[in-house]
């Protein structure tokens, strides 16, 4: 894809983007191959944000552009800002905000969901990213932590400003795991958020990298449904309370989605490339596989009239509701972990366990068969 259409299509989006409004926050990682169940590489996010009406929609290709499934806001409704996604190149991103890249003056910002789709559209590789990344005009209206992989098993956080990025490339990292919140490692030292959920996750998955055993349920059934606090050095899950603070937990009141993308092995087909979907509130939320090409999106993702929102995320928000039930005040700001989480096994959570593992199942049937599809066609 030529830098000239790059830098045109993206000016172009940007003035008609003026109203986009920033990923609050977020958690994720990227996994080397090594370190999974399966070898394939995975790509995390768990995504915070003021907009909790999240959707699965599949754009298709045209002439000059790649097919792509992605995330949008359902208010979003010319789905100009993907905030995370893969295309049909097995290409695949994301990002957390950071808060401690750029010194700067720029006032139009808050356009990383519209380089994201960009991205999609347009690249096929980490490196093909990381040319879009060179070529765009400055500035670009960004600070963020882009993580992407890609069909040959690359992967990569861009931790990206107005005027530059700094790249950390998953082939340098010696223990294979790359994590990011949202403050940058290559940012002002101790500026930015997300200090403890980065270390929250880290240690979750600790013993995980020790045994080489990562999946996409590790991140949706664990880590985005798990209340440890590593300050606190205690996992607050099944503490037996009734309430907590929402406060340096993984999983937060603002938390909308959370998708692993798992990757395909060098050689496979990129059209394997799966999107694990957790729509709504990660703690009430079911899982659903998703990928690109005719029927790849279900329909409990996609947007629907009038109001462009996804069946599924309304239900994970409607159980949400149970959770933080108290509106008066400071009550916002308290969980009912009992809800949640209790002696009798009955809380929401405990009870989509069994529904998400037989998700998973189903999920990892199907893409069996698509892969022997694939074969017979050979």
């Amino acid at each position: 894809m030529k830098t000239t259409k790059h830098i045109h299509l993206f000016a172009t989006v940007l003035i008609a983007l003026m109203w986009a409004a920033p990923a609050l926050a977020c958690t994720s990682a990227i996994v080397a191959g090594r370190l999974t169940a399966n070898g394939r590489p995975l790509m995390w996010k768990h995504r915070d944000t003021n907009d909790m009406n999240n959707r699965i929609e599949r754009i298709p290709a045209t002439a000059t552009t790649y097919e792509f499934v992605a995330l949008f806001d359902s208010r979003d409704t010319r789905d100009t800002a993907a905030w995370t996604g893969m295309n049909s190149q097995g290409f695949a991103i994301m990002n957390t905000a950071s808060y401690n890249l750029n010194s700067d003056n720029v006032t139009d910002m808050d356009k990383e969901g519209v380089l994201m789709r960009l991205a999609l559209e347009r690249c096929a590789t980490v490196d093909e990213f990381e040319q879009l990344l060179r070529t765009l005009p400055r500035p670009m209206g960004v600070e963020a932590n882009f993580g992407v992989i890609d069909a040959q098993g690359n992967g990569a956080y861009f931790e990206t400003g107005n005027y530059k990025y700094v790249k950390y490339d998953l082939a340098d990292e010696p223990s294979g795991l790359l994590v990011r919140t949202n403050y940058s490692y290559s940012g002002r030292t101790d500026e930015g958020s997300g200090y403890i959920r980065h270390q929250n996750a880290i240690e979750q998955l600790r013993p995980h990298v020790a045994c080489c055993d990562i999946t996409p349920a590790v991140f949706t059934e664990e880590l985005s449904r798990t209340f440890y606090h590593s300050m606190l050095g205690r996992d607050d899950t099944r503490s037996g309370a009734d309430w907590l603070i929402d406060q340096d937990y993984i999983p937060r009141r603002i938390s909308s989605a959370t998708i692993v993308i798992e990757g395909v092995l060098p050689g496979e087909d990129p059209s394997l490339t799966t999107m694990w979907t957790a729509l709504g509130y990660p703690p009430c939320a079911i899982v659903v596989p998703v990928w690109t090409g005719e029927g790849g999106v279900p329909q409990q993702l996609r947007g629907q009239a009038p109001d462009r929102h996804a069946a599924q995320c309304d239900s994970a928000l409607a159980l949400k509701a149970q959770v933080f039930d108290i509106e008066r005040g400071s009550g916002k700001h308290y969980i009912h972990l009992s809800r949640l989480y209790n002696s009798d096994g009955t809380g929401i959570t405990q009870q989509l366990r069994a529904r998400n593992a037989q998700a998973y199942r189903d999920g990892y049937n199907a893409l069996a068969r698509r892969r022997a599809t694939l074969q017979s066609k050979k």
